[in-house]
């Protein structure tokens, strides 16, 4: 839909019915479709900016020979009548908007049509972008209001001290008061580390306790993924999937796990593969269950890309952290994104990974809340302690930094504390 008079015309007679409702509005004129909204809210900006009520009488004054434009004095005295109640303003603000950013992308798309070539192709790229990134801004809260959650949150703390969602190691939630709402947290290792295994745990733990899980996977399908799901929930060995020669034991097992699988609020996204349709995909999530517990876990960030075109792969790494870090704290949810490390670590003695050692880092480093690594001493030498691992926060915003020691069960992808 490209034109919704009637949203239009229930925001406008909203705030005609309760002035003081202005405050809350985040469209502009030119979100609006029909030329007479936008005039009636350009009136009502400015009398909200000079601090007067809005009402009927001061709306038709500040429109003055618009007046007939508009509709008449019984235009507005209609809209204003035909409002049963103010709620849904803030969900009527999104329709209005979500119809300016298709028909700005349908105006985009018919002037590439009509002359296409690069230039008109990456506008329209740019277009495209520009407009699905738009969301109707949430009202900032006031320093008052912040200050009384923060005294009600020392007043009644969380009874387990999480103050975001655990993850199921006591060890790293002391450290980090679990997963985070609105952080961008970089979980990164070498490739076969245990990266997506590590994932997997902390998503299958997050669904246990009534978190609602967002996978995008880059690299593996649907059905592998749930395979590994399987083994780490039934502990049946991954490797048995190759041939399918499971015991009765493990069909028991297996058909167990699948039932609780079955139950979780996990959904395994593999057509997304740019920052763009992640991006629309999240909010589409998000917007459908507002007060639900979401994570959002990708894997992995080489392996996505831009619609746009940047002169260096480092440029383009950059913005895509950047737009989940700003796409985390709209939406107010961890994301957890997978990177790989750059072939360096190797060169040096002590194979801990650096911050220095993100591949294409680009403004990795600025953007992440936190960075973990995965590192594993068997990795390199087969003679050291098999399976012992550590998890490395090199990087924690609001936290100490240090390792927490895991034992990595490789042959069921489980993560469990030492």
């Amino acid at each position: 839909m490209i034109k919704n008079p009637a949203a239009e015309q229930s925001v406008i007679g909203t705030i005609l019915l309760e002035g003081s409702l202005m405050k809350e509005v985040t469209l502009l004129p030119e979100h609006f479709a029909e030329k007479r909204h936008a005039l009636i809210l350009a009136a009502m900006k400015n009398i909200h900016e000079a601090d007067e009520p809005i009402n009927l009488v001061t709306v038709t004054t500040e429109l003055k020979d618009n007046i007939k434009a508009v509709g008449g004095v019984s235009y507005l005295s209609d809209l204003a009548g035909s409002i049963p109640t103010t709620s849904t303003l803030k969900h009527h603000q999104r329709l209005v908007l979500d119809a300016y950013r298709h028909r700005k992308t349908k105006e985009a798309a018919i002037h590439y049509a009509k002359s296409p070539s690069d230039q008109a192709f990456d506008a329209l790229v740019r277009h495209v972008e520009t407009f699905s990134g738009m969301g109707v801004k949430t009202e900032e809260p006031t320093k008052y209001e912040t200050l009384v959650e923060i005294a009600r949150d020392v007043a009644f703390p969380p009874e387990d001290g999480m103050t975001g969602f655990a993850t199921g190691y006591a060890e790293l939630d002391h450290m980090t008061g679990g997963t985070q709402r609105g952080d961008l947290i970089i979980l990164a290792g070498r490739p076969s580390m245990g990266k997506t295994a590590f994932a997997l745990n902390l998503a299958a733990h997050h669904c246990k306790k009534g978190g609602s899980v967002q996978l995008f996977s880059l690299e593996m399908g649907t059905k592998p993924l749930l395979q590994r799901f399987i083994s780490a929930e039934a502990t049946v060995d991954g490797q048995k999937w190759r041939s399918f020669k499971f015991s009765d034991a493990d069909c028991r097992q297996v058909m167990d796990a699948i039932g609780e699988i079955a139950r979780w609020p996990l959904d395994i996204h593999q057509t997304e593969r740019t920052i763009g349709d992640i991006r629309s995909k999240v909010r589409e999530v998000v917007q459908k269950d507002e007060n639900g517990n979401h994570m959002i876990i990708i894997d992995y960030l080489q392996l996505m890309s831009t619609a746009g075109r940047y002169e260096r792969r480092d440029l383009e790494i950059g913005a895509m952290t950047r737009e989940l870090k700003l796409l985390a704290v709209e939406l107010n949810v961890p994301i957890i994104l997978l990177s790989q490390l750059s072939r360096g670590v190797e060169q040096r003695k002590d194979r801990r990974p650096l911050m220095s050692d993100l591949r294409e880092s680009g403004n990795i480093e600025q953007d992440a809340d936190m960075i973990g690594f995965l590192y594993r001493d068997d990795y390199y030498d087969w003679h050291k302690d098999e399976g012992e691992v550590e998890l490395i926060l090199s990087k924690q915003r609001n936290g100490p930094v240090g390792n927490v020691k895991m034992k990595f069960r490789k042959e069921f992808g489980q993560f469990v504390e030492l």
